[in-house]
Parts: structure tokens; C-alpha cells; sequence
């Protein structure tokens, strides 16, 4: 194995030292209530959409407060167990500057064993306690997630820095030919350069390679970004800064339907309640809702599919529990409207004008009234 440079090592140990400091706080405080023959506790967020509220002044869900406490007891002695060990996981991570995916730290229970996990999804729980717990991100503890970050094309240099060397590396997004840069799973250590007039967040894969194909960011001076669905926290985390430093607006453009609205773009602009404890950095405040709204399926005579039951579900549940739907009348009118009509139109129902009708006609007349787009 390549051995790591000195600068590597300062980086590492400059970003991890807080993390490793809460851990040995919390396991020093743990063990001297064992010493002292009383039950040691832990105390974590109740990670859930009833226990978040939304100031539109910050702009993104944070905790509410409710906690839920672990407690060492006969009943409990597993799950108690199975978090130490993922926190004493995460600790030889950071030590050592490496990291495991999900899949892998789940593998790594199977030699705690009374401890050992049996299926993925309880490993999951547990880390997202300990991530909760801590508050900070999982990469932050070592963990990284399997999906990738999203895609990157156009108006921008991203700078990154060589793992041997330490020295910078400009990374030109306009010279991918018919590909694009991929996200990172970690960006804080990631600077930019762009002269960029926006950012246009995009859900689907199909419709960011059409604009990308058609050379889109040069006619609109902008930098295209794929989500690929819900957008993995590296990709809300590198659009946030992105639009954070260089203090451009961020569009986005999504299927017009509930969970376009209510799960990817809500998730973006202000987070979610699984993640509250996070969202301040996880998300992007300054972005708006470019489309596809339900007045577009109107007004552009769009095709489109009928409401699941699922779909109405979960648009009544919005309108009804969700903070960030509930503090936008905008927003309770538009879904209302896609209610009355009980359909949903996909980015892609523009093409029944067209292939390109998409980037000659109804980009650049939206783009024309910003001050139109959804909260």
C-alpha cells in the first residue's frame, strides 16, 4: 500500500480531531458509570418529520427536541452493545483514514459475535443513531454511502487535491466530452471557480444527458447537475457550497408529480426528518422549483399519467404534516391543483412537442421569470 504524504496525514488529523474527542468523551463517560455500578445512558435525536420545525429564516428542518434514551439494561444489552461497537468502528476509521460502505461495516459485525447484526437494515438504524448521536455526518465517522454523488457538467472548475502530494488539482467540468465529473463521496476539502449565470439541478439521468449531449450549458452559461432521484447527501453537500462561495441561484427541474415535489425537491431545499440533526448542511435554502409544476401540465398540454394511490397519499400527507408544504400557501395550491387532476407528468412528456423542444422552448421561457418559480 502507497504510503499516505505528510500533508494527507495533517488534513486527516485536522478534520477527524473533534470527532475523535466526542467519541472518547462519550466511552470514557460510559465506562465510569459501569466502574461505578450505575446504568449508562445514551441519548439520541428522534430522527422523524413530527419531531422537526421550519423557520423559513434559516431555511431548513432542524431538530425539535424530542430525544429518545438507550438505557444498558437486560433488554437492551444487544442494541447497547451493537452501538459501542459501531462507534469503537468508526473510531479505528478515522485513526487509521480509511472507510466502509455501508454493506461493508454491516459484514464487519459478523465477527461481534452476540453482537452481530443479522440483517443490513438494523446495522443501518444503529449507524444513523450513532451519526444522530454525535452530530455529525457518517463520513465524517468513516462511513460512506454505496450510491455515488451526482454528475457534473458545464460552467465550472472544481479544485481538489492530490492524495500523495497534497497539491491542488483543477478539474475543467466543460472537458468531458460526452461524460460529466462525478461527485465525490466527501466535498468540504473541494474549491470552485465558475462564471456562471445559475445552477440547474436536474432529476432524471435521461434529461441531463440530453442537455449535456446538446451542449446546453454554453448557450445558458450555467452548470448542470444530475441527481439521479433523491439526491445523496454528498450531492446536496457539494451544491450548497457550490451556490454557497459563488453566491449563484439554484433551479431545479423535476418530474411534476408528489414524490418529485415532496421527497427529491423538498429533500434538497430544506432536508428531511431522518436526517434533522444534519440538515443545516445537507441542504440548499437558496434553491426554487423551476418545474415541472402542475400548472405547466396545463399550459403545455402535457401527457401524463394518472395519481397512484400512493402518489395521492402521500400528497394529502404533505398538505396535512408537512412544515415546509404547510408555511407555502404556493405550495398547498399546486398540489391541491395536481390532486383535482389526479395526474402526473414526467420531464421527459415535453418531448410530445419535440426531442428538443425541451432546451429551445421551454428552458429558456421559464428561465425568463425566476421570480415565478415555486418556493
Amino acid at each position: 500500500m502507497a504510503k499516505k504524504s505528510e500533508a494527507t496525514k495533517k488534513q486527516v488529523s485536522s478534520v477527524n480531531k473533534n470527532v475523535l474527542k466526542a467519541i472518547r468523551t462519550s466511552a470514557q463517560d460510559i465506562h465510569k458509570k459501569i466502574l461505578a455500578r450505575k446504568k449508562p445512558t445514551m441519548k439520541f435525536p428522534v430522527r422523524s418529520l413530527s419531531n422537526v420545525r421550519y423557520h423559513p429564516q434559516r431555511g431548513f428542518f432542524e431538530m425539535a427536541g424530542q430525544k429518545k434514551e438507550r438505557t444498558l439494561t437486560v433488554n437492551t444489552v444487544k442494541t447497547f452493545a451493537q452501538t459501542l461497537r459501531m462507534v469503537s468502528l468508526s473510531k479505528e476509521l478515522i485513526e487509521n483514514d480509511d472507510i466502509a460502505t455501508k454493506r461493508e461495516a454491516y459484514y464487519v459485525s459478523k465477527n461481534w459475535e452476540e453482537a452481530r447484526f443479522n440483517e443490513q437494515p438494523e446495522s443501518d438504524t444503529v449507524m444513523d443513531d450513532v451519526e444522530a448521536y454525535f452530530g455529525v455526518n457518517r463520513e465524517q465517522l468513516g462511513f460512506i454511502p454505496e450510491e455515488k454523488g451526482g454528475d457534473v457538467a458545464g460552467r465550472l472548475i472544481v479544485i481538489d487535491h492530490d492524495r500523495d502530494t497534497g497539491k491542488k488539482l483543477r478539474i475543467d467540468c466543460t472537458k468531458f466530452g460526452s461524460g460529466a465529473y462525478s461527485i465525490p463521496i466527501s466535498v468540504e476539502q473541494l474549491e470552485f471557480e465558475t462564471n456562471a449565470n445559475f445552477i440547474l439541478v436536474i432529476e432524471t439521468a435521461g434529461m441531463f444527458q440530453r442537455l449535456v449531449k446538446h451542449n446546453y450549458w454554453k448557450r445558458s452559461n450555467c452548470i448542470l447537475i444530475s441527481m439521479g432521484g433523491v439526491p445523496t447527501r454528498a450531492c446536496r453537500r457539494f451544491i450548497r457550497r457550490l451556490a454557497d462561495s459563488k453566491k449563484i441561484p439554484v433551479y431545479v427541474f423535476v418530474d411534476g408529480d408528489p414524490y418529485g415535489i415532496t421527497n427529491i425537491y423538498r429533500t434538497l431545499k430544506v432536508g428531511s426528518g431522518n436526517a434533522a440533526h444534519l440538515n443545516e448542511f445537507f441542504c440548499v435554502p437558496q434553491a426554487s422549483f423551476l418545474g415541472i409544476t402542475p400548472q405547466d401540465i396545463v399550459d403545455y398540454k402535457l401527457p401524463t399519467h394518472p395519481l397512484k394511490d400512493v402518489d395521492i397519499k402521500r400528497a394529502r400527507d404533505a398538505i396535512k404534516n408537512d412544515p415546509f408544504i404547510r408555511h407555502h400557501k404556493d405550495w398547498i395550491r399546486a398540489i391541491e391543483l395536481l390532486l383535482k387532476m389526479s395526474v402526473r407528468a414526467e420531464q421527459q412528456a415535453l418531448a410530445k412537442h419535440g426531442l428538443n423542444y425541451v432546451i429551445d422552448t421551454y428552458l429558456p421561457r421559464k428561465l425568463k421569470h425566476p421570480e415565478r418559480f415555486l418556493p
